[in-house]
């Protein structure tokens, strides 16, 4: 069974997590944002033995304090083979990363970014800024392809069950979370039906 600490931080309505497998306690942070404090206060709070500070893209927002997260949790940092950050493990598509007996799988979701990622344990999808709820991430920064992202929503993350927990790295939506199945019937990005429409809307 795995438990999920939602923390929001800083000035851009970021939300950072922590992800234990509660058996074994160990865990993983998963972005940072802003400030440490906040994620390193709730993972001691918890006796969590965090063993990986994940990047779910290289944007400053997300990735600003990564490494003084990681020195301060005794981590390591983890990011996708194409991200621009110092990373201490580089993961592709399809890898996993334990978490005691748990696995998470590594699912790569080019568009936001080149690099970006989202995390699956099985129930809960942490997709960056790939998928909001609601909405979806840009693709006019650098390494942004709406069509990348386009396939990214439409043939990877929409594969997964309808009662997958949607975990944004935002908090622009009306929820600070919702499964999947929600967010197919009422975010317009999930309800394109093309990549024509999917343009128009995003």
């Amino acid at each position: 069974m795995m438990t999920v600490k939602q923390i929001r931080v800083g000035p851009m309505q970021n939300f950072s997590y922590l992800l234990m497998d509660q058996e074994s306690r160990e865990a993983m942070a998963i972005d940072s944002g802003w400030e440490t404090d906040p994620i390193v206060r709730a993972a001691e709070q918890e006796r969590m033995t965090v063993k990986y500070a994940v990047a779910t893209h290289d944007h400053f927002d997300h990735v600003n304090t990564l490494r003084e997260l990681a020195e301060r949790l005794g981590a390591r940092v983890v990011a996708h083979e194409a991200s621009r950050i110092e990373a201490d493990l580089r993961v592709r598509g399809g890898d996993s990363l334990e978490l005691g007996q748990a696995k998470v799988k590594v699912i790569h979701t080019p568009g936001h970014s080149e690099g970006s990622i989202c995390l699956f344990d099985g129930r809960d999808l942490f997709t960056g800024d790939t998928l909001f709820i609601g909405n979806c991430g840009r693709t006019d920064l650098p390494g942004g392809s709406v069509r990348k992202l386009y396939h990214s929503l439409h043939d990877t993350i929409l594969a997964l069950p309808p009662e997958t927990l949607i975990y944004p790295g935002h908090d622009y939506g009306d929820a600070p979370f919702r499964t999947l199945g929600e967010e197919r019937k009422t975010n317009p990005t999930l309800v394109a039906r093309s990549l024509e429409e999917f343009v128009g809307v995003e």
